[in-house]
């Protein structure tokens, strides 16, 4: 289990993280989902011990973790939104060199090599330099470095920026296969349907504050599961409703084009976001929210 207690951080007079409490349950794939500036990146900072707290602490199965604890550290591997590879090395010398770090002997290191390679179906291109590998094969090329230790946690950071839309498609199936393996994986994105599609529960980060955990159908059911956007010529906005009769209804009256549709994650992200900026909710009728 990973506990975030009271922790926060401090860049002069800033507070990128401010006072968060939270705990991820062995093996469950938690997401960190929050607008740019929310803080996620440094709470994952934090949790790679790559930054330290200004107050409060991590614990790992209910142990302290710091950056003395290598014990610790060694259930955590990361993966960061840039490409930190040489571009001049191939598959087998990223693998070799990063078991060389962790001092594994040469004989686990291919052997764990191979067994990675072939699960991210990367086996038949182990020999290409990354310089000449896709924008996708090197994501789960980091993938298969952060995996070589083993570890109990892999923390993701943006992992699919920038990917083509069947790359990001594979990348989620190679993921949920690692969490089916009970590896507990906090992820940080974006990509509000990706959150949807493969987290248990989320966390809506703002200003360094949680400000809500629930699971992805929960938010969505908060809102509403059905959406109607009325379209016009100069804007669109968007009303939510719990059931479909009630949007059915209300769409059968509107002067305007229409669209129904199911209520995204996406939608409870922008709907929050739109309240943050006006500080108060505007409600429609028929327990429609109109925005």
């Amino acid at each position: 289990m990973i506990e975030l207690k009271n922790l926060t951080k401090k860049f002069g007079s800033f507070t990128a993280v401010d006072d968060v409490s939270l705990a991820i349950n062995t093996g469950e794939f938690f997401g960190l989902l929050g607008p740019n500036g929310a803080g996620k990146t440094t709470t994952i900072g934090m949790l790679s011990t790559l930054l330290l707290p200004t107050k409060g602490a991590v614990l790992i199965d209910g142990e302290p973790l710091t950056r003395q604890r290598a014990g610790l550290k060694r259930k955590i591997s990361v993966i960061t939104q840039e490409y930190s590879m040489r571009q001049d090395m191939n598959m087998n010398e990223i693998m070799e060199y990063q078991g060389r770090l962790y001092y594994m002997p040469k004989q686990e290191i291919r052997r764990k090599s191979e067994e990675l390679l072939e699960f991210c179906e990367l086996i038949d291109d182990r020999k290409k330099t990354v310089r000449k590998l896709s924008g996708g094969m090197k994501r789960k090329l980091m993938v298969c470095r952060a995996l070589l230790t083993e570890p109990e946690i892999l923390l993701l950071d943006e992992p699919t920026a920038g990917m083509d839309a069947l790359s990001r498609r594979q990348m989620w199936a190679l993921l949920r296969k690692l969490n089916e393996r009970h590896l507990t994986i906090l992820l940080t994105t974006h990509y509000m349907e990706e959150a949807e599609a493969l987290c248990e529960r989320v966390a809506m980060m703002e200003r360094g504050k949680i400000a809500e955990i629930d699971s992805p159908a929960g938010f969505i059911q908060k809102l509403g599961r059905y959406a109607v956007d009325e379209i016009a010529a100069d804007e669109a906005v968007t009303h939510y409703f719990r059931t479909k009769d009630e949007a059915l209804r209300f769409a059968g009256r509107t002067e305007r084009n229409f669209k129904l549709r199911a209520t995204t994650l996406e939608d409870v992200f922008v709907e929050r976001a739109a309240v943050g900026c006006r500080g108060e909710r505007c409600i429609g009728e028929e327990n429609g929210k109109r925005r």
